[in-house]
């Protein structure tokens, strides 16, 4: 449920600049970088037509690939699967349209610079039908076997809103919510760094949980309880108590968590347009040129088997089919648990302490169960009650949440009957698509007794597990307390010039280097940051008056704890 945390949101307090994810661990403005008309930067002519490998073909991978092609240099892209990485969508035969989200599927306006490039490839939005927003026409929320439905948080028993007011007077009293949205708001970058400075020196060694616990206003059990389950934005948060509170603060002072929009026709389309839309303007390149049309086929180059340096200062890479190739330089944008295992990889690749970073990131497992519907029968009227049927359904049984996506009243419906995360989504592993339906359609069949879902379904379900993909071996990456300094090496693993000239030009992005894991804008970030690294790595620089991430890094970079 959405939980006042003082001045929250992008449409509450338009007197206000807009609250958007400007920092805090690095308060750099990528949305006004990638709008300056003067572009974002470029290389000399001697660099045009370099062939740079990109390895990994989803938001971040095909967004540098794109912005090095802007720049006049040839990206090779490398793509295990699909091109969209976990903006996954997963599309009915005979049902254009209707799309079930198996990764990101919502996206807070306050990711300012994702949403330019959203608008740049020609996608709209809708609003996210989460639980208690105004998009949602009814929440039920069922603990305990008790069942409440409600329009807003004010129909729930007093006890949700001294847990709603629990956790506002929390982050005020022991986490300057007002005080830091505000500066955010303002990007007072002085004031941001003073704030979260102090934070990050705080609460490193901090549990989400055991932060709650330091408050008096969750000092009953019964509270944490029920904040675990119900929590607040899009749901229970118990799944995160174990990591750190850094990590839940980001998402709160960045209104991640508020107003959430989904993709029209599937946000698999964002990465697809920007690996095949044409790009006028490029540098070297005739207009017309796209990413795609720069590869045979016009398909992507397969799994990446053996990376590894070579003499003088490339990189050689071997994929699936055996073609061995040898770059200049790469970017690689997997998970980084990759590097350890699916991939055969060269310790040269980056300093041991950044292959002790990867080791110790922490990634959260995730699960989804769809089915398709014959029409969205959830906004039928009980005669009975003169309510919806069925709402949007936020559980402490197996479901945990399920969402009600709506496409029409004359088009099927599509429900998301169970998003789980990490121990809740290694309940589900055993199960296959049809038990796990079966499963949920128990549980709920218990909140909603005289609704016959099953009577609805008209394809077979679809699930995903996460954790269980070979190319991912997770959902996003989750620091537990005590991993800011494993983040700060791999965030800011792009300004080479610090480090041994033996390790420069390997490159990473994606949104497990970024700040704000499970979020497009840290996947978009940290492509940003990628490009900038290999444009200065070939020469390049930024235009006058529109610095890049890293001509300004030294005087906004993260901040460090002692070793």
């Amino acid at each position: 449920m959405t939980i006042p945390i003082g001045p929250e949101g992008l449409h509450d307090n338009s007197e206000l600049p807009p609250l958007t994810m400007f920092g805090p661990d690095f308060p750099f403005a990528y949305d006004d970088y990638v709008k300056n008309p003067a572009g974002i930067g470029s290389v000399p002519p001697e660099a045009y037509g370099t062939r740079v490998a990109v390895i990994g073909g989803g938001l971040s991978g095909t967004l540098i690939a794109r912005e090095l092609l802007r720049m006049g240099l040839r990206p090779v892209l490398y793509e295990a699967d699909q091109i969209g990485g976990r903006m996954r969508s997963v599309e009915f035969e005979g049902h254009p349209g209707v799309t079930a989200e198996m990764g990101s599927m919502r996206f807070p306006p306050s990711s300012t610079t994702l949403f330019h490039y959203l608008d740049e490839m020609g996608l709209s939005t809708t609003p996210f039908p989460n639980p208690l927003a105004d998009a949602t026409s009814s929440t039920v929320v069922d603990l305990k076997g008790d069942k409440h439905f409600a329009r807003t948080i004010d129909d729930l028993p007093d006890i949700y809103r001294e847990v709603a007011d629990a956790w506002a007077r929390t982050l005020d009293e022991h986490a300057e919510a007002k005080a830091l949205t505000d500066a955010i708001r303002k990007r007072d970058v002085p004031a941001i760094k003073a704030i979260w400075g102090d934070h990050v020196k705080r609460y490193d060694d901090v549990t989400f949980y055991g932060f709650l616990c330091q408050s008096d206003a969750f000092a009953r059990f019964a509270l944490r309880e029920i904040f675990g389950q119900v929590g607040f934005g899009t749901g229970g948060w118990d799944t995160d108590f174990p990591n750190s509170i850094l990590e839940i603060l980001r998402v709160t002072c960045t209104a991640a968590d508020d107003h959430h929009q989904g993709i029209d026709g599937g946000s698999q389309q964002l990465p697809v347009r920007l690996w095949s839309t044409p790009l006028e303007g490029a540098a070297h390149w005739p207009a017309g040129t796209s990413v795609q049309s720069l590869h045979d086929g016009g398909v992507p180059r397969p799994r990446v088997m053996d990376l590894r340096r070579t003499h003088p200062d490339n990189f050689t890479v071997t994929d699936k089919s055996g073609r061995i190739d040898t770059f200049p330089s790469v970017v690689f944008t997997g998970q980084g648990w990759m590097l350890l295992n699916t991939i055969r990889s060269d310790e040269r690749l980056i300093p041991i302490d950044h292959w002790t970073a990867i080791e110790r990131t922490h990634y959260m497992g995730s699960s989804k169960v769809f089915v398709l519907v014959d029409r969205p029968f959830w906004k039928d009227i009980d005669p009975e009650t003169g309510r919806e049927v069925m709402s949007m359904t936020l559980t402490d049984r197996m479901n945990r949440g399920t969402y009600l996506l709506d496409f029409g009243d004359d088009k099927p419906g599509l429900i998301c009957l169970s998003y789980t995360w990490a121990d809740d989504s290694l309940k589900l592993l055993p199960l296959d698509a049809t038990e796990r339906m079966d499963l949920m359609l128990k549980s709920l069949a218990e909140i909603y007794p005289n609704v016959d879902i099953r009577s609805h379904v008209i394809a077979s379900p679809v699930t995903l597990s996460w954790e269980t993909e070979r190319d991912f071996m997770g959902a996003f990456k989750a620091n537990l307390p005590g991993h800011y300094r494993y983040q700060q090496r791999l965030y800011g693993h792009f300004m080479q010039d610090r480090l041994p000239p033996e390790f420069r030009g390997f490159f990473m992005a994606g949104d497990d280097v970024s700040w704000t894991a499970g979020w497009a804008e840290g996947a978009v970030q940290t492509a940003l940051n990628a490009v900038w690294g290999v444009m200065n790595h070939f020469g390049g620089r930024t235009p006058e008056g529109n610095p890049g991430p890293g001509d300004v890094y030294d005087d906004i970079a993260p901040i460090e704890l002692e070793p």
